[in-house]
This record gives structure tokens, sequence and C-alpha cells, in this order.
């Protein structure tokens, strides 16, 4: 019989989203094979402006044994079904990426070419009326009963949420150290890091230590020096204004992406409050005119002064270095358009578990996580470069600049694909399906030249009879809900005194 091994001691550097949900899957998910600790300062704080999901951080939570309403009366959420992409292609136009699946396919072709082909005929509405969650999102409607059911995300208090996680895991064992990391020692011999040492002196010695120091990178970056490639090229935004705002008005199911002049506004509907933000690129716009057009425009009086983020686009090299993992912001950043970066610590994390060296030589595991890593965020980074480079506007240098990009290999392909053929594809390991392309292709305004012509076999009206009865059921699906905000409201809205 072999002997339980001892645990291995982990070293979680950073709070905030990204250190407790580190910390909580390894300690629930690993239990006694780990010895779990994580030192942050309440004085350096979070950037806390992660407050919006994409439907994976269900499966996370599920992965966890978290309970949804508990968790989503703790962090004020609301639900979330859709992006609505205001401005984006044209000044004044609005679509929605919403979260739903196609209603059709054959393993010949995909719904889009379905579609397609009814649209040809003039039998066919707008393609966000044959998915359930877009049609929900548009009417502001929600429930979690019926067939289908919705795939929703949420949107977050993101510092709600790391209070919400710190709780399970310090209940699971997880020992939280209070202090600000002043040096780092590595071993003499291998390289790795061997001690973390506190302003106080205190020293935190591990077998594996994650990275989750933010934008700093305190440990990957600064003290292993791994290289970073920077994506500035072909997302030049580098900079944002974020506040909290009072709520105007009942909580819509989706979050608000509204493309201005230098880049992009955020708006996040909680239950208590607004989450809002100005992302813009520092070399078309100035700080301060970034600044006084957010206050401008936002919805709802200011809970707090603007505070500004600078930040770059782009990976490490490796995100798993000798001892080191870089999980979050840490090991890499693709601006918040599509609500990725929650996702990509939550991915990261379950990756480590799965590869977690428990051997004396890990250098496989690093290899494949690395590679997992690095395919997980480039494809990421195409998908949010598709919505700037395809675009008719050129009123301001900026959309001249992303217009006119070399754009990657990668996503060039993607786009000829479907401007031919109405083609699109979900890659391995791609958190972007094959809807969320088509969406998104469309809604930037690309008609594609052909599709396949598979629909055209299907006589006798069968094809127009068949859209007709997807879009009447979505229909009468969705009337049956009730609004959004009466369903947080009954859900996980505050106690009635």
């Amino acid at each position: 019989m072999t002997d339980r091994p001892a645990p291995r001691r982990v070293v979680v550097a950073g709070g905030g989203t990204a250190g407790w949900v580190t910390a909580t899957a390894l300690a629930r998910q690993l239990g006694s094979l780990v010895e779990v600790t994580l030192v942050e300062s309440e004085e350096i704080g979070t950037i806390g402006v992660g407050e919006s999901t994409i439907p994976t951080a269900r499966a996370f939570h599920e992965f966890l044994k978290i309970d949804q309403q508990a968790f989503m009366k703790a962090s004020r959420a609301t639900f979330k079904l859709a992006i609505s992409f205001e401005n984006w292609a044209r000044d004044g136009d609005r679509y929605l990426h919403s979260f739903g699946t196609m209603p059709m396919r054959t393993w010949m072709a995909d719904f889009q070419h379905f579609w397609l082909e009814a649209r040809a005929r003039g039998e066919a509405g707008e393609i966000g009326e044959y998915y359930l969650e877009h049609e929900a999102a548009r009417l502001h409607r929600m429930d979690l009963k019926g067939d289908p059911k919705l795939n929703y995300a949420y949107h977050l208090d993101a510092s709600l949420y790391a209070k919400f996680l710190r709780r399970i895991a310090e209940n699971d064992g997880v020992t939280r150290i209070e202090g600000k990391i002043a040096n780092v020692e590595r071993d003499g011999e291998s390289g790795d890091i061997a001690v973390l040492v506190l302003e106080d002196g205190t020293r935190l010695t591990g077998d594996l230590f994650i990275d989750c120091t933010g934008f700093r990178s305190l440990l990957l970056g600064q003290t292993l020096e791994t290289p970073f490639e920077d994506w500035g090229k072909w997302l030049p935004t580098n900079s944002a204004w974020a506040t909290q705002s009072e709520g105007v008005g009942d909580a819509y199911p989706y979050t608000r992406a509204i493309a201005h002049g230098g880049g992009w506004q955020w708006r996040i509907p909680l239950q208590h409050r607004m989450g809002a933000g100005f992302v813009y690129a520092s070399e078309h716009m100035e700080a301060q005119p970034a600044l006084d057009q957010f206050l401008a425009t936002l919805e709802g009086r200011p809970l707090r002064d603007p505070f500004p983020i600078r930040f770059r686009t782009g990976r490490h090299r490796q995100a798993w270095v000798g001892n080191c993992v870089g999980i979050g912001l840490a090991g890499g950043f693709v601006e918040p358009l599509e609500s990725t970066t929650i996702h990509l610590i939550m991915i990261g994390i379950t990756r480590l578990i799965q590869l977690f060296p428990f051997g004396p030589d890990s250098s496989a595991q690093r290899e494949r996580f690395n590679e997992l890593s690095q395919n997980e965020i480039e494809r990421v980074r195409d998908f949010i470069i598709l919505h700037y480079h395809l675009t008719e506007r050129d009123d301001t240098s900026f959309w001249q600049y992303m217009r006119n990009l070399d754009v990657p290999d990668t996503l060039r392909e993607r786009m000829e694909s479907f401007a031919q053929g109405a083609q699109a594809w979900q890659s391995t390991n791609e958190i972007f399906r094959v809807d969320s392309w088509i969406q998104v292709l469309l809604g930037q305004r690309m008609t594609p030249q052909g599709w396949n012509r598979v629909g055209a076999l299907m006589k006798d009206g069968r094809l127009k009879q068949t859209l007709e009865d997807a879009g009447q059921m979505v229909a009468a699906r969705v009337a049956a809900m009730p609004s959004h905000q009466q369903f947080i409201d009954s859900y996980c809205g505050p106690a009635q005194s």
C-alpha cells in the first residue's frame, strides 16, 4: 500500500479575483494533497473591474460545487445573456452577441448557411430572432425553467466575489497572510523561486508559487524575467478610466460595449450599482479628454472618483516557468471587450489542477500547460481584433488605424473563409463557438459572397416553415418569461424585511 504523499506547499502571491479563485479551486479540488497559503495586502488592493463573465463561469462554479443563489446574493450579481455592441461597424449601429446556440444544423452545414439561403429568398428574419438568448436579452427577460434552457453568464461585483470565495477557501483550509512582498529569493542552482520575504520579515517557502499579482507580474515577469510578447500593434487600446455609478432603471441582462472615437465604453448592471469604464488608445486620445467624455456620457451619479488603469495587451512567452505559474493578468492580458479575463483565470487554474506537479520532474506538464495557454489566449486575441478591424468607421485616426491593420494570419484565414463561403469554426480548446463568430461577423456587417447551398434542396417551402417554427418557438418561450429585474428580485435579490 502506497503512503499518502506529503502535501505540496503552494504559495499564492496576490488576492483579488485571481488569487481567491486560484486558492479556492486548489483547496476544494486537491484537499489534503496541498497546503495553500495566500499572501495579499489590503493596502495594494486590486483593480476590481472584471465584473462581467462568459458562460464557462457556470461550469467552473459547478466544478467547485458553489451554490449559484448564494454566490449571486453575496456578489450582488445579475444574469448576462449577451453583449450589446453599439457604434462598432458604423456610428449608430447596434447588435447583440448572445450566448445562444443555433436552432438547426446538419453534418454538411451550420445554421448560417440555411439562414443565408432563406434570406436570399426573402423568407427569413434577422438572425437573432432564432436565438433564444438573443431575444430574451433584447426584451430584458430571464428565467431558469422551461425547455430549452437559457445559456447564461453573470455580472458580478468583483470585490464582493473575492470576499465570497475567501470565506470558502479559508473554510477549506487556505491560510491567508496579510502583508506586502518586499523581496523574492531564488534558488542558487535551479533558479526557481525559493522564498517570498514580506516587509515584516516573514519568510514564505513553497514547492509551487502562483503569481496573481496582476499587471505587476512580480514573480513571473519581474523576478524570473520571462519575456513579454506585446500585441499593441493589433490592439493599441492601453488605457482606461473606471468607476462605479448608481443604477438607472431596471438591470438589463447584457453588458453594453459602446464604441467611441478612441476605443469603447463598458456598462455592467449589477443589483446595487453600475460598473462603468472608458477604454482608449493613448496614441489617439489623451487622458483628460477621455475622462471628460467618460463623465459626460456616464449614466447615474458616480459613486467614486474615476480612477485610471494602464495596461499592455499581450502575454508572457511562458505562463509556467520553473516552479512559478502566472494566473490571470500576471500571465497575460487581452483587453476586456468580450469579458474573457475571469474565464482565463478559471481555465488557467483548472488546467493547472489537471497537470499539477506532484512528481520530481514537471517539465512535460509545463510544456503542455504553456502550449494550451498560448493557443487559448491567441484565439481570444484574434476574436477581439475582429471587432475593431471589421468596421466601416473612418471618422477618427483610431478607426482609420484599425481598419488598415495587418491582422494575424490566423484571423485573416477566418475572415476570408466567412467572406467567401460563410464558413466559421471553433478550434480545439477555443472558447468562442461558431455561433459567436457568426453573430459578430454579421454584426460587423460582413456579407458572405456565397454559402453552402444545401438549403436549396429543401422543397415545398420546408426551409421557410422550419425557420418560422424556430422563430415562433423562441418568441413563445420569451413571452412566458418574467422580466430580468423581476427574476433577479425573486431569485437572488436582497432579503425582504
